[in-house]
């Protein structure tokens, strides 16, 4: 690695359709042991044919699994790839009007395609990576992450490891395959047309040939490990429906749950469980407002319900199927399934 990191595109790439051959994106072109080669999504799914004339809001419904969020005609979902983005991946630029390119059906299959022929074509060792693009949660604008990968690892674990004032690291763990990504976009660009890029110097990290790594598929977020796994409007609404239970991850702690019943003004407390339990359930205990009507109860148990929920906790119920059937001088929730 004494040269550095070089990444640079190629050039003089036409229009490619169903059929073209991915490899031919690169004849002419210089490859070593170690490079990386990196595509765009858009060229490998017009390559496996993957466009289609059809309204694009169709087609995002069609490839949607789940919406996380919608603001106006702006949908962010989790499609079929298990991938969060807008729009589920549906691309209608640099394409004839009317048709719309729906990402590829593996992404990863694509890319390891794509090494091995390359392998046996050139007799070259390179990784290969997939990308689109996508916004962050919490950042403005967009940068290109992989979808597909072979030959190289996802991620670099550096969990154990010990930073140089002997702090020890927990969670670092850089999305090498991300960062690759993203080097490409800077250097393709939007508007060139140059959807093929050739990244240099990372030879140490590209695998053995024949050894194609997980694929990009541990870059994707567990749904219960995900702090927003749901936007904010959604997230109000599946606690009122009683759904989307996985979004809101694994339940809070007692201590927890209670702090956030407090700041709703409702009353409560962390106990080891109903008498009627003898299982030792760890359980909150909400009391209802005393000296008040039904129906300021049920308002109360039904706010105490939705703050539970949204810290996956639900309704306790012993074998008697008392406590949590309906108001009562107090009530009783459990951590849910995680």
């Amino acid at each position: 690695m004494s040269q550095g990191l070089r990444a640079w595109p190629v050039e003089g790439i036409g229009e490619v359709g169903e059929g073209t051959p991915l490899p031919d994106l690169l004849a002419g072109v210089e490859l070593d042991d170690g490079d990386v080669v990196v595509v765009t999504s858009k060229v490998v799914s017009k390559a496996e044919g993957r466009v289609r004339r059809q309204d694009r809001d169709e087609a995002i419904t069609e490839e949607t699994v789940r919406v996380v969020a919608r603001r106006g005609p702006t949908r962010i979902v989790e499609n079929r790839l298990g991938l969060v983005m807008a729009a589920a991946g549906v691309d209608a630029s640099n394409v004839a009007a009317d048709h719309v390119v729906l990402l590829p059906l593996d992404p990863d299959g694509s890319a390891r395609r794509l090494r091995e022929d390359l392998a046996r074509e050139r007799g070259t060792n390179v990784a290969v990576v997939v990308t689109d693009t996508a916004g962050r949660a919490w950042r403005t604008g967009q940068t290109d992450l992989a979808l597909g990968l072979a030959g190289l690892l996802p991620l670099e674990d550096l969990s154990g490891r010990t930073d140089g004032y002997g702090n020890p690291l927990v969670v670092t763990a850089p999305a090498v395959a991300d960062e690759v990504a993203s080097l490409a976009e800077l250097v393709t660009g939007k508007l060139g047309g140059r959807p093929v890029t050739v990244v240099r110097g990372l030879g140490a990290r590209v695998l053995p040939a024949g050894e194609h790594g997980p694929g990009a598929r541990p870059l994707l977020r567990p749904r219960e490990q995900d702090m927003f796994a749901l936007g904010a409007r959604e997230a109000v609404v599946a606690a009122v429906r009683g759904r989307e239970q996985a979004c809101f991850g694994a339940p809070a702690a007692p201590e927890e749950l209670v702090e956030a019943l407090a700041s709703c003004g409702i009353d409560a407390r962390a106990t080891d469980g109903p008498a009627t339990d003898g299982l030792g359930t760890p359980v909150v205990r909400v009391d209802l407002p005393h000296g008040s009507g039904v129906r300021d109860q049920v308002v109360a148990l039904e706010r105490a319900r939705l703050v539970a929920h949204a810290h996956a906790w639900g309704p306790f119920s012993d074998t008697g199927g008392g406590p949590g059937d309906g108001p009562g001088d107090s009530v009783w929730f459990s951590p849910t399934a995680p």
